[in-house]
């Protein structure tokens, strides 16, 4: 199943993502988290908590899940 996270603004960090996607509850646990788990950005191993996500890029953490980053409906309507 594929999860959407909504941003908030052009981008979120990797971080970020996690935080919003209640995998991880502080910012501090990425760097652990990213350590200890393989996390994949449109199909790229990705250990970076920096790395930034745009709308329209799929996050896959095996165990937890597919995540797909889109942009806010309000933010569309313009």
């Amino acid at each position: 199943m594929k999860e959407k996270i909504f941003l908030t603004s052009e981008y979120m960090t990797l971080g970020q993502m996690l935080k919003e996607a209640s995998i991880i509850s502080s910012g501090g646990q990425a760097k652990w988290f990213l350590a200890e788990n393989s996390v994949f950005v449109d199909g790229e191993l990705e250990n970076r908590r920096g790395r930034k996500l745009y709308s329209g890029m799929m996050i896959e953490i095996p165990s937890y899940g597919t995540y797909f980053i889109a942009k806010q409906a309000s933010d569309a309507a313009e």
